[in-house]
């Protein structure tokens, strides 16, 4: 998608002074830098130090390790899968091809290149993933556990490839942060898992070329950090990246301004980035994911090479940490709440490896596990590594004493985030209710219009989902579905959104949610777990939502009142991928496979409105008089992917003068439903 004049207004508008300021330096910088490019400073002598301690690689368990070599080999054949588009060229790869839409992004100076326009340069995103090498640390992390030498002469073929058609500033991989910072510290991993090859010295510190492009990519990150309404994991994902080079590569003569810099940087947005609570200010799960892997990588080099950090940044990881521990349901899947890309820091592990297990792995590793954290079963090959390399916090001298919860929190403040949740008798019942912010800084650009939203789960099976993401580029209507209020569990008026988008990644008006109770404890008790809250996103009307979630009957209600003048209403509900509906009137029954056993469910609706089922669909509306395009009855299980699901909406008109009530009820052994 390519960005109107308007949009760049809108954006303008969302920016402050300062910001303004620092991006007229950047556009200066980047016209200077068209023609001047000074070459690296020579270095000699130049020797990596930061290995892993002896004994780490025969700590990976052997199930992770073999999960780790049958990923490798399918890499060496040249076999991948990126958002959805499989591979088979990566033998030898183009590094500028778009195998999603068959297009080559063009050559020139990197500022230059139009990356927004697909027309022009392809999906970005599919031609990005694949320079952040993340596939090429699998292939080194395989030659550590193995010693087979064939891994690590591809990784050396591979890069050289890449620094060969990629010289600084050129091209589309020098456009963006993210991807330098990300890149880097795959570079520093790399060479940390090709340690004793014999060729490994040669490949990257006795290597002109390796040292050239690692020294213009510490420069570009310190020259054009993300800015102000954009300094959200990006920035983080740079500062990692530099700090980790830095620390590992630190064989020029900037390397200790370099490394003190990003450091300061990393301490700031860390804490800025995070709530208080643990929770990641943009209130997209994913983005805490990446964000709590790229700090843990940060802390990481920075104890290898015996570099102070301070301890804000360990505090920080640490309620990160916790508060992931907190919200996982009890098959460990966090919630599905706003963007999702699929991105990583730092990727050493094979298909079939958790990331929410891993990090939850590596946190008692760094951190030590709290006795109401779920149990961790699943292995990974990350979190020894990580693990051999970070100090545990008990151990450090700067860690400040700090209470951490005594039990499970289910209720988070400041990021208006509350899970429910409940012992059935065939799975556990989780419920999050979303009324915090709308997003993070001016632009909210990774947010949702999702204002009290739910999402329920059944042993951790989705049955009211949140539909995810799908894609950010190339495609504005689906972009503009996956965010939409009508694509989550909530309700929608006028058939607008609660808040108003001003574009690709970008809000112009934020709804504002207030939560009035929140009582999660209940349900645990054998009680009545309860939360409410209201937001305005629909001025003069007010939209509040109780939700009340009863162990002992197994039943979840949900009370929407509109508070205003008359409205057009329309109430959605998405149902997961695995669950099959039969809708009649306002009941719909719900049957799904859990484990190989059949489960079910009811769901009463409200009787006031008109209730129609939606799978895969992405014509009109025909109940509708407006010629809007509804993508009704999508779920998008990861970045690029879609597949139809259920949808049920009900449409009708909110006076003000009653609410609609919902009620969930799970069925139990040999139960009975209700009438």
């Amino acid at each position: 998608m390519t960005m109107n004049a308007g949009w760049y207004l809108r954006r303008l508008s969302r920016m402050g002074p300062r910001e303004i300021g620092g991006r007229v330096g950047d556009a200066v910088r980047r016209r200077r830098w068209r023609s001047a490019r000074p070459a690296c400073p020579g270095v000699t002598g130049a020797r990596f130090t930061a290995v892993l301690p002896a004994g780490t690689i025969a700590a990976v368990p052997p199930d992770a390790a073999k999960r780790l070599v049958a990923e490798a080999d399918r890499l060496m054949y040249g076999h991948a899968e990126f958002f959805g588009v499989v591979r088979d060229d990566l033998t030898d790869p183009d590094w500028w091809y778009d195998p999603k839409t068959g297009r080559r992004a063009p050559w020139g100076y990197a500022f230059d290149v139009p990356y927004r326009n697909e027309d022009a340069v392809g999906d970005i995103k599919q031609i990005w993933e694949l320079s952040r090498h993340q596939y090429l640390t699998v292939l080194a992390a395989a030659y550590a556990v193995t010693g087979h030498e064939r891994y690590a002469e591809r990784v050396a073929a591979h890069l050289r490839s890449w620094w060969a058609a990629n010289p600084p500033l050129r091209g589309v991989h020098w456009i963006s942060g993210i991807e330098l910072g990300i890149r880097l510290l795959s570079w520093v991993w790399i060479r940390r898992l090709l340690d004793g090859w014999p060729g490994a010295a040669g490949l990257f510190e006795d290597n002109p070329v390796a040292l050239n492009q690692i020294w213009h990519h510490q420069r570009w990150l310190a020259a054009f950090p993300s800015r102000g309404s954009s300094a959200n994991n990006h920035v983080i994902a740079e500062a990692a990246g530099q700090f980790a080079a830095a620390c590992a590569f630190g064989w020029f003569p900037a390397s200790a301004r370099w490394r003190a810099g990003a450091l300061r940087s990393l301490e700031r947005h860390l804490r800025g980035n995070t709530f208080p609570s643990g929770l990641n200010r943009e209130l997209a799960t994913e983005y805490h994911g990446l964000v709590l892997e790229l700090g843990l990588a940060a802390v990481a080099e920075a104890d290898a090479a015996g570099v102070p950090v301070p301890a804000s940044i360990r505090l920080v990881l640490l309620r990160m940490t916790d508060a992931l521990a907190a919200i996982v349901d009890n098959r460990l899947r966090p919630p599905r709440q706003g963007d999702a890309d699929d991105g990583h820091g730092l990727v050493v592990d094979g298909a079939g490896t958790d990331r929410w297990a891993s990090l939850l792995a590596t946190g008692d590793a760094v951190f030590g596990r709290l006795a109401w954290w779920p149990v961790v079963t699943g292995t990974d090959v990350r979190t020894p590594l990580l693990a051999a390399l970070v100090r545990p916090y008990a151990k450090e001298g700067t860690a400040p004493a700090v209470a951490r919860p005594a039990s499970r929190p289910g209720h988070f403040a400041d990021a208006g985030l509350t899970i429910l949740r409940g012992p059935g008798e065939t799975g556990e019942i989780w419920c999050r209710c979303d009324g915090g912010p709308h997003g993070f800084l001016s632009i909210a650009a990774h947010a949702h219009a999702d204002a009290l939203s739910v999402e329920v789960r059944h042993d951790g099976v989705d049955v009211l989902a949140d539909p995810g993401t799908f894609c950010y580029h190339g495609q504005p209507e689906w972009r503009q579905y996956f965010r939409s209020t009508l694509g989550h569990n909530t309700v929608q008026l006028d058939g607008g959104d609660q808040s108003v988008s001003g574009g690709p990644f970008l809000w112009t008006r934020h709804a504002r949610s207030r939560v009035l109770v929140a009582d999660p404890s209940g349900a645990s008790a054998g009680g009545t777990a309860r939360w409410c809250a209201e937001h305005d996103g629909y001025r003069p009307s007010v939209h509040r939502r109780r939700v009340e979630l009863t162990a002992a009957s197994q039943e979840l209600r949900i009370i929407d009142e509109v508070r205003g003048p008359r409205r057009n209403v329309r109430l959605a509900f998405h149902l997961g991928p695995a669950i099959a509906a039969d809708l009649v009137g306002n009941r719909a029954v719900l049957t799904w496979i859990r484990d190989g056993e059949g489960r079910s469910a009811v769901l009463d609706l409200p009787r006031q409105l008109s209730w129609r089922a939606h799978r895969g669909e992405t014509g009109p509306d025909p109940s509708s008089s407006s010629r809007e395009n509804p993508m009704l009855g999508w779920y998008s299980p990861g970045f690029g992917r879609k597949e139809p699901t259920t949808t049920l909406v009900g449409s009708g008109f909110a006076d003000g003068t009653r609410g609609f009530t919902t009620v969930l009820r799970f069925r139990g052994q040999g139960g009975a439903w209700g009438s």
